[in-house]
């Protein structure tokens, strides 16, 4: 079992200690009617996103996410949080240094022994779900589930889903796909975007990601026959019957968004394997991205 395989198969047990010990980072997360910003890289910049819309959906107050080499210093926000698994990307440490005596920051990181822990203001550690995996996995979606049980959006139905996601057979056809397209709404949006970044990482295929409505705005033109269109959350009225339609395979995302995020973790490295490549050694990429002066 390769080290992302064996990481994405613990996220149930990882999302009920995050839920757990969500309300001892209370102080270091944020308060109600706070504007804030939620910033990472990559996959953290997509959890951002889901995040950043969960919080905003929620009433809990004006909420904006940024890839942290984006961030709009011309705004003003009560609190920054970084999504940083390695606790070393320069772009994340960059920010929060500039940000230092000017905006309250916290960090939600992997490795208590990095720069970031004496970069923010406030840290929490999630060590349990660290890594091994250059590919983002476990991390990603604890950090998720804390900021989602922060928010009294966390169930024990989302772990049921994410145990179901890994038990269940993947639909029949969709490893064999030549191209696939996550679509999400609203909170889901960021999960489709790091859906899409999974298969690219893990198994070098043609992805993309959109909102759902957007799809039918021109990427729906190179939906075919060989093309896998994956519904994150419920999907707009017409649009299944509409992608099956051009002969595509609708795969209607039934479960949880989060445990449908782990179904696509699970086909990024199924369609690795039929490839004939390591998940683990994902082309051109580190574990983080540390740059030089």
């Amino acid at each position: 079992m390769t080290y992302v395989e064996d990481e994405l198969s613990s996220q149930p047990e990882c999302w009920i200690r995050a839920a757990e010990e969500a309300a001892g980072h209370r102080a270091a997360l944020p308060a109600a009617g706070e504007r804030v910003a939620i910033v990472g890289c990559g996959t953290s910049y997509f959890m951002a996103q889901a995040a950043a819309a969960l919080r905003e959906g929620a009433g809990q107050g004006e909420t904006d996410a940024f890839a942290a080499s984006e961030y709009p210093h011309g705004r003003s926000y009560d609190r920054v949080i970084a999504l940083t698994r390695s606790g070393t990307t320069t772009e994340v440490l960059e920010l929060l240094g500039r940000l230092r005596g000017q905006t309250r920051t916290t960090a939600v990181t992997a490795d208590p022994d990095t720069p970031v822990m004496k970069s923010a203001n406030d840290v929490v550690v999630l060590d349990f779900a660290d890594e091994r995996s250059v590919v983002q996995t476990r991390f990603a979606t604890t950090a998720l589930t804390l900021l989602r049980a922060h928010l009294g959006l966390h169930t024990d139905t989302v772990v049921a889903d994410a145990r179901t996601a890994l038990d269940t057979p993947l639909p029949e056809g969709l490893v064999g796909c030549a191209q696939f397209t996550f679509l999400g709404r609203g909170w889901t949006v960021g999960l489709a975007n790091e859906a899409g970044l999974k298969m690219r990482e893990a198994s070098l295929a043609w992805t993309e990601a959109y909102p759902a409505m957007e799809y039918r705005h021109g990427p729906i033109s190179v939906t075919t026959h060989g093309t896998a269109t994956w519904m994150l959350g419920e999907a707009p009225d017409g649009l299944a019957e509409q992608v099956r339609s051009t002969g595509a395979l609708w795969i209607d995302g039934a479960l949880d968004p989060l445990a449908e995020l782990v179904r696509a973790q699970r086909l990024a490295v199924a369609v690795a394997a039929a490839k004939g490549l390591d998940p683990d050694q994902p082309r051109h990429l580190t574990r983080s991205v540390i740059l030089g002066d």
